[in-house]
């Protein structure tokens, strides 16, 4: 819970300090700005799909002032690979709560090669809600904290945006010192926030609907703003593992700052300009009025209730 103090000297009052969670600690802050497009999975049959939505990403970068973008020659570049696998209670008890529990795993040639990594995240339209939330672990090693600004289309309309706030922890799967990883009981040890959704006789999570997902991703080129501030574009795509169908893809690049007052005004108008001139040149390849996640939850109908 956060806490505000409001003190009186002289009988003036004091200007109240920021906010803090319950052990004093400051709110996070929004240092993260995030823009997202899912993509149709029918382009994504072979790399071209990549090269081909590089181009429109070229094109539209080129019709805004002072944004320049290097893309990178795809050719002969290998995309990384992850398994995700997220977990939840039968009833989707998480999810249903703005809560999103995950493990990634990175693969090459096949195999693992680091250490599972948790993601939990609370993600929320309501940025002070979102700061309020204390996603901070349990465990015996060190955790990143990421606080987000989501930019992602209208459910139903081009040319717009909306925000979704992702405060989110990662760490490695091996700082969780308890020998059943999966118990309810241990998982709500270990995320304190989730206390309150989970009883005391309650078992395990599950696989959300039965499904692992096989991550490829691909980096496109580098993004940049003016003044320093550069980001990243990428295209995930997600494949269920079992049979290798695609799912969707997802278009990204993140922009990083110290705090919400740290970027520049015209920076921030640039990459607000690309995500909606990019909607526009690229309308036939966009999926709209969904998210990678709420794909997985809605795989076998009845769609959870959820806060995206």
């Amino acid at each position: 819970m956060a806490t505000k103090v409001k003190t009186k000297k002289n009988g003036v009052p004091v200007k109240a300090p920021p906010q803090t969670y319950g052990d004093g600690h400051p709110l996070d802050v929004v240092q993260y700005l995030e823009c997202k497009l899912i993509l149709k999975p029918d382009r994504f049959d072979s790399m071209r799909g990549f090269w081909e939505f590089n181009d429109l990403v070229r094109e539209a970068a080129g019709k805004i002032k002072k944004l320049t973008y290097i893309p990178l020659n795809l050719k002969g570049r290998r995309p990384n690979m992850r398994e995700v696998r997220f977990l939840d209670t039968a009833d989707f008890r998480l999810y249903n709560n703005a809560f999103i529990l995950r493990r990634r795993t990175p693969y090459e040639d096949g195999f693992p090669v680091a250490d599972p990594e948790i993601v939990f995240k609370y993600r929320e339209a309501d940025p002070k809600k979102a700061a309020q939330a204390d996603v901070r672990p349990k465990i015996a090693g060190k955790y990143r904290i990421k606080f987000k600004a989501e930019a992602l289309p209208l459910r139903d309309e081009i040319g717009g945006y909306r925000l979704l706030f992702s405060h989110n922890v990662q760490f490695p799967m091996s700082s969780v010192h308890v020998a059943n990883r999966r118990s309810l009981q241990a998982i709500a040890e270990a995320l304190p926030l989730l206390r309150g959704l989970i009883g005391t006789q309650e078992g395990e999570v599950e696989l959300v609907n039965n499904t692992l997902v096989e991550e490829v991703l691909l980096d496109l080129g580098t993004l940049n703003f003016g003044k320093g501030v550069t980001a990243d574009a990428n295209i995930a795509l997600w494949r269920s593992l079992a049979d290798h169908k695609v799912m969707c893809g997802e278009f990204a690049y993140e922009l990083k700052f110290a705090n919400k007052d740290d970027i520049a005004v015209a920076q921030r108008e640039r990459a607000e300009q690309l995500f909606i001139t990019l909607q526009l040149i690229a309308q036939s390849w966009l999926a709209l009025g969904t998210t990678k996640t709420g794909l997985v939850y809605r795989l076998n109908g009845n769609p959870p209730q959820n806060h995206e």
